[in-house]
């Protein structure tokens, strides 16, 4: 296997603090799509003039993590791809290890790197390697996809704009009995939550705190049933609501409306609207 089996794609929103210590860290011989949600003409040349190997998508709108990353996988002709956060960093053996799990021949639909997170007790004995592990899934901020898998499973589901997004792919993998590996060997630093220029947190927090409960009952529907999601999320929906009065209560409007948002996501999902909350940055 070689560097010209391999793409990585990288979905992009107002990243460009990020993004460059990411492109940095990449082999200049791998061909990197990025896929920017935005419009921004200026970034897209500034990152095509620095980075030969880079392909920059511009989306036009902010379409979400879920559908950006599908654009950028459809263009994928090679065997494999790297799905990466922009605020993730290669370390120097990432990609050569990549390679040595895949002379290993291991069938595997979906692999993640080194995470902070303990994996299944089931271990692969077959192969003399305690670093890797079958699990039922990896976190979104790096995942190596065999791309011929995923024909009949297919990418993403484009009605999560953010979160569980790839837990949601990883479940539909499971189901079709295709396997889901961490290889420890494999490491990649993932600043977390960091993608988005700092200068916008305060708006990137009403963003997420929406997102984050309608993803939750929607993922929860969509793979148990109504009744179980709206048992679930019950709890939150009633927190969110007595904290909205409390912090009103006593004067401190930021908190107020970051629950206010939370009710709000929840409700729509609850009610079947889409995943329509955008930033006001958009």
């Amino acid at each position: 296997m070689t560097s010209k089996d391999l793409t990585i794609v990288i979905t992009t929103y107002r990243s460009e603090e990020k993004i460059e210590s990411c492109l940095n860290s990449i082999d200049s011989d791998i061909k990197v799509i990025v896929v920017e949600n935005s419009n921004n003409s200026k970034f897209k040349s500034d990152i095509e003039k620095k980075f030969k190997n880079v392909e920059c998508i511009l989306a036009k709108d902010n379409l979400g993590y879920g559908k950006a990353n599908n654009i950028g996988l459809k263009k994928v002709s090679t065997r494999y791809s790297l799905i990466l956060n922009p605020d993730t960093i290669l370390q120097k053996e990432t990609i050569n290890n990549f390679f040595i799990f895949l002379d290993r021949e291991i069938d595997f639909a979906l692999l993640g790197p080194s995470q902070n997170e303990k994996p299944l007790e089931f271990k692969i004995h077959d192969y003399n390697n305690s670093n890797l592990f079958i699990v039922n899934s990896v976190k979104g901020y790096a995942m190596f996809l065999n791309m011929s898998k995923f024909i009949n499973i297919g990418f993403f589901d484009e009605n999560f704009f953010l979160y569980l997004e790839e837990m949601d792919l990883c479940k539909r993998v499971k189901a079709t009995k295709e396997n889901i590996y961490i290889d420890e060997n494999i490491k990649i630093f993932h600043h977390g939550g960091k993608s988005v220029n700092e200068t916008f947190s305060h708006e990137t927090e009403l963003v997420r705190n929406w997102h984050w409960m309608w993803s939750l009952f929607y993922y929860n529907k969509k793979h148990f049933n109504y009744i179980y999601a709206l048992m679930l999320v019950l709890p939150k929906f009633f927190s969110a609501s007595f904290k909205i009065f409390f912090y009103k209560f006593i004067f401190n409007s930021k908190k107020s409306k970051i629950y206010l948002i939370r009710l709000s996501g929840l409700f729509n999902s609850i009610i079947g609207k889409p995943s329509s909350y955008r930033s006001t940055l958009d």
